[in-house]
């Protein structure tokens, strides 16, 4: 089988899930004041010192939720209490969902347009903030077309306009895959385990240390009680390994998606697909259309080829069309021929280039069906 759906989740790492066996044995309560507890305690404190210290400079705390959705609601209701909040048409259902219920809780919530890529206009997401802006939500990378956002660029020009805003980033699709660091203007910033050959159940959210938080879960007080509930340590330790995989070789590893992008986008047939995601996109994920064609019947034909793609956002698979790609300004034929490829560090160049030709294939297969 070939795997190219990474941007839903990834395959977990040998190396990740062999270091938490540990865990199984010292299975005790972090919470604990017995020595087992406490040494499960110290482990927790060493891997939120490294997760932050992957991109964040000093200042920064990490709480660990149980996905990167939680991590993006955390967010959002401690912040967008008053005013108005902005975020982007682009944003990942976790984020945009709870725009949605702000409105329902009396804050004014405001969507920047985007560009044909997916990334944000940000003329017009400056122009939606004001000296009641209480918070800002700009994605990192695109989930859907792969489009980077210079968060670090905007979140110095919202500060500008109104110091007392609070910037979040939702990094789910960006940490572990491309190497940056985050200026001090962004305040908040989640991450997720699944996406870079950890464990489902874990996520995180990085914060500054002087940016309060209103916990969603209240119970015992874990996180330094911004997050009640017994932390996750099995599925914690797997994410400290994969992440210390990942950053081990994380230039290596974009340079590889570089090359894969190019090889895949070379191999497909122009004459079938068109692309959406551009050359400025994250390499690792690369949307394209077939116009006419259904892009869901693409990917099951594919998958009896044992090639796994996606065809958009996986948490909004029940929609007929892509919202993201919607607001974009993509046709409604195009739309319905959308496919998403998303690549790991298990890809191979032989992997994308049948991957390309079966795409082809399936086009040109299904083109003389519907003709």
């Amino acid at each position: 089988m070939i795997y190219l759906d990474n941007a839903a989740t990834s395959t977990p790492l040998k190396e990740s899930v062999e270091f938490a066996q540990k865990y199984i044995e010292n299975y005790y309560n972090p919470s604990a004041l017995y020595s087992g507890g406490i040494e499960v305690s110290s482990f927790l404190k060493e891997v939120r010192a490294y997760i932050v210290s992957t991109v964040c400079h000093d200042g920064y705390d990490c709480i660990f939720t149980s996905c990167g959705t939680e991590a993006d609601n955390t967010a959002v209701f401690s912040s967008a209490k008053r005013g108005n909040a902005v975020t982007t048409l682009g944003e990942h259902s976790a984020v945009f969902e709870p725009f949605k219920e702000l409105e329902r809780r009396g804050v004014e919530a405001r969507f920047a347009k985007l560009n044909k890529d997916g990334s944000v206009n940000t003329d017009d997401l400056l122009s939606k903030i004001d000296g009641n802006t209480s918070f800002v939500s700009v994605v990192h990378v695109n989930n859907e077309t792969g489009a980077v956002n210079d968060i670090n660029a905007i979140a110095e020009k919202v500060k500008k306009i109104n110091p007392k805003t609070v910037f979040h980033s939702d990094g789910v699709q960006a940490y572990g895959k491309m190497p940056y660091r985050l200026s001090s203007a962004v305040d908040m910033y989640s991450i997720s385990a699944h996406k870079i050959g950890a464990l489902k159940g874990v996520g995180a959210l990085l914060k500054k240390k002087n940016i309060s938080l209103h916990p969603l879960i209240f119970g015992g007080g874990q996180e330094g009680g911004l997050r009640s509930g017994t932390e996750n340590v099995f599925g914690i330790a797997t994410f400290y390994k994969a992440a210390q995989v990942r950053y081990s070789q994380i230039a290596a590893d974009r340079d590889r998606y570089i090359d894969l992008k190019d090889l895949f986008v070379s191999t497909l047939n122009d004459e079938y697909v068109k692309l959406i995601s551009s050359e400025n996109c994250a390499p690792h994920i690369v949307s394209i259309t077939a116009p006419k064609l259904r892009g869901e019947v693409l990917q099951h034909i594919l998958e009896k080829r044992g090639i796994i793609v996606g065809t958009g956002s996986a948490c909004a698979s029940l929609n007929k069309h892509s919202r993201v790609l919607k607001e974009c300004g993509y046709s409604a034929q195009e739309l319905d021929g959308v496919l998403r490829i998303s690549f790991s560090a298990f890809t191979r160049p032989e992997d994308v280039v049948e991957a390309a030709n079966g795409i082809n294939d399936a086009c040109r297969e299904l083109k003389k069906v519907i003709v």
